[in-house]
Formats: structure tokens, C-alpha cells, sequence
């Protein structure tokens, strides 16, 4: 996937339809109007994205990023996520392209088919954004959903899609080249006739599935007992990976003991990383710390910008697959949690600073503006302690706790105050 989607700032004429030249630009325009996101914001941000205040956009697996200038001489970082497709519905959604001749044909022209959105609708698997799955996100003070700088870019993104329908794949977690691989992989098994099958495997979950219907139904099933911990695995290949093979035998001892221990893991009953989509399983690895040559292998291949790759590396080591979930999708908890957190900081830091202390909510997050603090309430009901560090970006900072003092104590020390 091309990360970086280059372009002028170009300010859309006016009119219902004058951000989008295409249908495809057009339905992403109809998608967001409605969408949950708050009219009168989006009708701010419009004026923002006629004015050309919304910068190049960068295209990664469930969002967009552009700066968008506003009143402030440095332009604010702008993001609009987007749930990626499942491997399954990648399946459905590619075979519908393939079972319709000149889809194919038509994406190389640069076209969207109207028939394959459609399709793809039908068989569950939206390409256009759902009403509740937009979420943006900004590094502006305005905390409102959106701000006139995320609405912006909102509706910029419809001159992205125009330019490239290709753009809506690769926010839903695959860009061109690797739509286009599967495509023709699909195409050649087609026109292979009495090529002999692959036996069909089974999914690990599924796998996993029925050896505990086998254990929980089986009374003479022996079960396992003193598994090893999973650091405890390691692998030795019996001989040496063939000559000119290109395969490095610490490579392959490396992928054989993280292979072992998630079967560990799996056979102790944690099924996390069953689910886990391609781009999370790379950082998943790389939050092992294979080397500096494995992680630069791991962004190339993943399409991932190396910064943000990092940072779900360290999102990973603190909170595993929960921790990416949370660093990458702010929600909307309870209203109550988040008011009983609020006032159990402001509790603890009148104690800890006589002077007073600006705590913003926003969502999952509390934010300490003057502190560079941030503690987000995860899906599991923890509090997750992030940093801002010097390129402006929130980093993870610590792991997760229950109690959102203690989240705030583990990193207050390291901001100098």
C-alpha cells in the first residue's frame, strides 16, 4: 500500500455534491452526512476543507491522518479511523470482485463499479462507512466529536477517494498491491482446471474449538498438566537452511520458539492471538524484540509508517492485543466510570500540586493538558497511562491498572512535576 496519498490543497467549489467528482467520492460524502457525527460540526469543517486548509493525506489500515491548518500558526494533526474488514469478509469482498467480469478492469482504470459496493453490501461487508463507524480524532483543544478540523478532513477524504477508489480498500486494512495479488491468486486457481486441490484446513479457532469440546465431553481425556512457561521454549533446526534458499537459520529458530509459546498460551486457554488481523500479529512480533533488522522487515512488509509502528510496539508490551485496541479506537464508556475517575484525580492531585491542574475528558480519555499526561479507560476496564512525547504524539507509557490514582502515579514523576 502507497502510506501517502500527495496532492495540492485544492478548495472544493461549492454545492451539495462539490467534493466528490464521482459517485464513489459522492457515496462517501452521503455516508458521513449520515453518519452519527454531529451536523453542526461537519458543517464547520466544510468551510474548513473549501478554505484548502486540509493537507496531504497518509493512508494506513483503518485511518486516514492529514494536517489541517487552523487558527494556529503550526497546522493540527487530523485523523478519521475506520473499522478494518475481517479476513473473512476480505474473502467475500474479493470473490464478489472476482465472479463479476470487468471489476478488475474497471479498479486498474480507476473506477469504483457501482455493482461491486452493492455486492458487497448485500453479503455484509460495508466498503462505504456504516453509521457508527466513523471516529475522528485531532490534536486540537476543541473537544468536540468531531472538531472542525477532523470534520475537515472528513470531507477531503471524499478528493482522495475520487482521485483513487483503491483509498477505501486500504482503510479497510489492504492497499492496492495486496488487492490486486489476491485477485489474480484467485483468478489463476480459476482458470486451473485439473490442477489438484489443497486439502482444506481448518481455521485455529476452529481447531481449538473442537480439541476443548473433545477435552470437556471425553472423561478419559488425560488433559494437559505442567505446561512450560512460554519464555521457557527454545528451538535448534536439526540442520542448516538449504544454500542460496535465502532462509537464515536465526530467523527460522526465532519463528519456531514464538510458534511454541503461542501454542503454550493456546493450550492454557488464552485464545488472543487467534483473532489477531495481519498488521496486529507483525507488531505482535516486533513487541518481542526480535532486533532493529526484524522491525525494519516488519514495517516494510506491513506498509506501517515506522513511527506509528512503534508506537503500537510499546501499546503491545504494555497491554497486549487490548492495548493496540485502545492506543488506535478511543469509544465511549459510561458516563458514570468516567465521572467517578474524574473526581478520584482531582481528589489525588490537589494532594500532589498546590498548583491547580486542567483535566479535560474526551471520551475514553482524561487528559492533564499542562502535563502531558493521558490516561485512557480501555474496553477491560482498565486505565492505560500515556505520555506526550516530544514529537506530539501520546505514547504508552506504563500497563494498565484498575484504579486510574494508580495509573497517574506510575508515569507523574517522569513528566519532572
Amino acid at each position: 500500500m502507497s502510506p501517502s496519498v500527495p496532492g495540492p490543497r485544492r478548495a472544493p467549489a461549492r454545492g451539495g455534491r462539490a467534493f466528490a467528482a464521482t459517485w464513489w467520492g459522492q457515496a462517501w460524502v452521503t455516508a458521513l452526512e449520515g453518519s452519527t457525527l454531529d451536523a453542526g460540526r461537519l458543517s464547520r469543517g466544510r468551510t474548513y476543507a473549501r478554505k484548502g486548509m486540509v493537507g496531504p493525506a497518509t493512508v494506513t489500515p483503518g485511518q486516514i491522518k492529514a494536517a489541517v491548518q487552523g487558527s494556529q500558526p503550526r497546522p493540527y494533526r487530523s485523523a478519521v479511523h475506520l473499522p478494518v474488514l475481517t479476513d473473512t469478509q476480505w474473502d467475500t469482498l474479493l470473490d464478489a470482485i472476482v465472479g463479476r467480469a470487468g471489476h478488475i478492469a474497471a479498479l486498474l482504470d480507476g473506477e469504483m463499479p457501482a455493482e461491486l459496493v452493492d455486492d458487497a453490501r448485500h453479503a455484509g461487508v460495508p466498503l462505504l462507512p456504516q453509521p457508527t463507524e466513523l471516529d475522528p480524532d485531532c490534536s486540537c483543544p476543541d473537544w468536540g466529536y468531531p472538531c472542525k478540523h477532523a470534520a475537515a478532513l472528513c470531507y477531503a477524504i471524499a478528493v482522495t477517494i475520487d482521485a483513487d477508489p483503491f483509498v477505501l480498500f486500504a482503510m479497510r486494512g489492504r492497499g492496492r498491491d495486496d488487492v490486486l495479488t489476491e485477485l489474480r491468486a484467485r483468478r489463476s486457481v480459476g482458470r486451473t482446471v485439473d490442477a489438484p486441490r489443497a486439502p482444506a484446513g481448518v481455521h485455529a479457532a476452529g481447531a481449538y474449538a473442537a480439541w476443548t469440546a473433545l477435552a470437556e465431553h471425553d472423561a478419559g481425556w488425560p488433559g494437559l498438566h505442567d505446561l512450560p512457561e512460554p519464555s521457557a521454549h527454545t528451538a535448534t533446526l536439526p540442520v542448516p537452511p538449504p544454500s542460496g534458499s535465502g532462509l537464515v537459520g536465526a530467523d527460522l529458530e526465532h519463528l519456531m520458539t514464538d510458534v511454541s509459546a503461542r501454542a503454550t498460551r493456546l493450550l492454557s486457554g488464552d485464545t488472543t492471538s487467534l483473532h489477531l488481523t495481519q498488521p496486529q500479529d507483525a507488531v505482535r512480533i516486533a513487541a518481542s524484540g526480535p532486533g532493529p533488522e526484524w522491525f525494519h522487515h516488519l514495517v516494510q512488509n506491513t506498509g506501517a509508517h515506522p513511527v506509528a509502528f512503534a508506537r503500537l510496539t510499546r501499546a503491545w508490551r504494555h497491554g497486549g492485543p487490548t492495548g493496540i485496541t485502545v492506543a488506535e479506537q478511543p469509544h465511549s464508556p459510561a458516563p458514570s466510570a468516567m465521572t467517578v475517575a474524574r473526581t478520584a484525580l482531582t481528589t489525588a492531585l490537589t494532594e500532589m500540586t498546590e498548583a491547580p491542574v486542567r483535566l479535560r475528558a474526551w471520551r475514553n480519555r482524561l487528559t492533564l493538558v499542562d502535563h502531558g499526561i493521558q490516561l485512557r479507560l480501555g474496553p477491560d476496564a482498565r486505565w492505560y497511562p500515556y505520555l506526550q512525547e516530544n514529537d506530539g504524539e501520546w505514547w504508552s507509557a506504563a500497563p494498565a491498572t484498575t484504579d486510574p490514582v494508580a495509573a497517574l502515579t506510575a508515569i507523574w514523576q517522569r513528566t519532572g512535576t
